[in-house]
Parts: C-alpha cells; sequence; structure tokens
C-alpha cells in the first residue's frame, strides 16, 4: 500500500516524536515515496520489512526506503523513537557526492534494512538537533494520535518555521547517513517462517475474533507450532498480536469520515467480544482506560 503523506509544497519533509505511552496508531504494511529514518531514544521497535523481522533498540538509527514495505508489528512499552521523512525533492538537492546516491534510490543494495549505532556524541548531536525542530511542530498528543503525517480526514501536518524545518532536515540527513556510511552493525534480519508470515496476513485482514486453531489450519500446520514459532519469531504471543490488530481496526473505524459508529458498534465490528475485554486490552497497552481519553471517543 502506497501511504500519501500529505505533505504540503512548503515541506521538504516531517520530524516527530513517537511516543508509545500516547498511543502511537499501529500501520498496516505500507510504503511511500519519501525516504524515512526512525532513530530510537528509548526502548525498542520492531518492524517487519519483506519476510524479515528487525529489532532497534536505543542509540540505533534505521532507513526504510521508498520501495520496502514495512510494519511497525511490536514496540516496548517505554518506547520512544524519532521518524522523520524526507521528499525525493530534498535528497536530490543536497546529495550530491557518490556516498549519498543511493539515497536517492528506491531501494538500498541487496534491498536490506540499513541501519547504525550511533555513537554516544553523535546521537546526542542528532537527538539535540530534532528536539530544536520539534518544538515548532504541532502538540505531541496530535502527532501521535495522527502518526505525524495524519490518519484522520482533514488534518495535515504543520510547523511553525517551515524554512528552519527544511534546513534541519537535510542537515539530519547528512549527519545519519554520515554514521550509516561509518557502521559496522551486524545484519539484524531474522527471517519469518511461511505460516508465521501467512498469520501476519491473517491477522491483518481479520474482522471478527477467531480461534487460535482455525488460524492455524489455515497457515498449515498445528496450533501448537504455530503458537510457538510465531511466539518465537515476532517476539510477541498471538494473542497479543490479535488484540494490537483490533486496536488498530478500532481506530480506523472510530476516525473514518465514511463510518459512523457507536463507541459499541466500533469495538464489536473490530472484532472484540466485549467492551470489557476492549477496555482491558486499551488499558494494558496505553496505561489509562479509553474514557480516559476523549480524542479518541
Amino acid at each position: 500500500m502506497i501511504e500519501d503523506l500529505k505533505l504540503r509544497e512548503k515541506y521538504d519533509g516531517f520530524l516527530f516524536l513517537a511516543d508509545a505511552s500516547r498511543g502511537v496508531p499501529w500501520l498496516q504494511t505500507h510504503q511511500h515515496v519519501e525516504l524515512e529514518l526512525n532513530l530510537v531514544a528509548r526502548g525498542s521497535v520492531t518492524y517487519v520489512v519483506g519476510k524479515n523481522r528487525y529489532t532497534f533498540s536505543q542509540g540505533e538509527c534505521l532507513w526504510l526506503f521508498p520501495g520496502q514495505p514495512h510494519r511497525l508489528i511490536d514496540r516496548t512499552t517505554d518506547a520512544l523513537y524519532y521518524v522523520a521523512v524526507f521528499k525525493p525533492a530534498l535528497i536530490e538537492r543536497c546529495c550530491h557526492q557518490e556516498e549519498t546516491a543511493v539515497l536517492k534510490k528506491n531501494r538500498p543494495p541487496k534491498n536490506a534494512v540499513l541501519h547504525s549505532v550511533l555513537p554516544l556524541p553523535m546521537l546526542e548531536l542528532i537527538r539535540r538537533t530534532m528536539d530544536s525542530l520539534i518544538e515548532g511542530n504541532p502538540d505531541s498528543d496530535t502527532l501521535n494520535r495522527e502518526a505525524g503525517f495524519g490518519l484522520s480526514p482533514g488534518f495535515r501536518y504543520e510547523h511553525s518555521n517551515p524554512d528552519l524545518l527544511n534546513s534541519g532536515l537535510a542537515h539530519i540527513l547528512q549527519l545519519a547517513w554520515h554514521c550509516q556510511l561509518n557502521s559496522a552493525s551486524e545484519r539484524l534480519a531474522a527471517p519469518l517462517h511461511p505460516a508465521v508470515l501467512k498469520a501476519l496476513d491473517l491477522l491483518k485482514m481479520e474482522s471478527g475474533s477467531s480461534c487460535l486453531a482455525a488460524l492455524a489450519k489455515k497457515c498449515g500446520v498445528s496450533e501448537a507450532y504455530l503458537s510457538r514459532t510465531f511466539n518465537k519469531q515476532v517476539g510477541v504471543p498471538i494473542s497479543r498480536y490479535r488484540n494490537t490488530m483490533r486496536l488498530e481496526r478500532f481506530w480506523i473505524i472510530r476516525h473514518s469520515s465514511t463510518r459512523h459508529m457507536t463507541l459499541s458498534e466500533a469495538v464489536y465490528e473490530a472484532g472484540f467480544g466485549s467492551y470489557a475485554q476492549f477496555s482491558k486490552v486499551y488499558r494494558s497497552a496505553f496505561g489509562r482506560a479509553p474514557r480516559e481519553n476523549d480524542k479518541l471517543l
């Protein structure tokens, strides 16, 4: 799925600090024409890119190219990570050397997920630069709720000083890529079993509740094997991942301009068996009851 980040012409990209405690929406597998950079400031985040799983921890920087469909599948409850995207026009304008030519491509060599561990001085420099730019953003709750670019109809990213943002993004791009070129990080890819990949796809499309036995049958393996392998390779139990998908569907239903449902109707439509189950899952994920967040409702 090609995601439209809805960036106005005056912006060369955007930047925000994703905070797991603020209820960051979980996006479907997607890609976009912009180059994406993630910098983990605290905790860890886990992505599936292609047929592999990647987990990145504090101080690590990762690059997601336009031709690399990706999906965030897990993050620790304390996770903080900067998300920056760069329009192709920005990259074309400020990358002229042979060392930066790869940034203009749709995919990196061998379609690898490029990443690096930032040296502490460089980590602090890039974080300070990012923090100074974030000061011009809308409030953090709004940006986290909208995944930066806008999941709700009509939302558009805004910054108080577009020129400052654009020059800062160019500076961050060069600093982070310099670290990448000097990195000796080992590959973090963890290949996923075909049954696990199929389960991820099925759970993404699941619109109602279904049992583990039915899911395992569709994946062509036993319940025990699927449960054990999924937990080992993805890093979370199937039940938790399924509930994450339900929360995502709930979010989409409640914020869709074409679907008007009551709270209870949205809960059941998302696949939860009851409001009590939904409330328990929501509180477990975000540390508060859904009715304590009036922006959600």
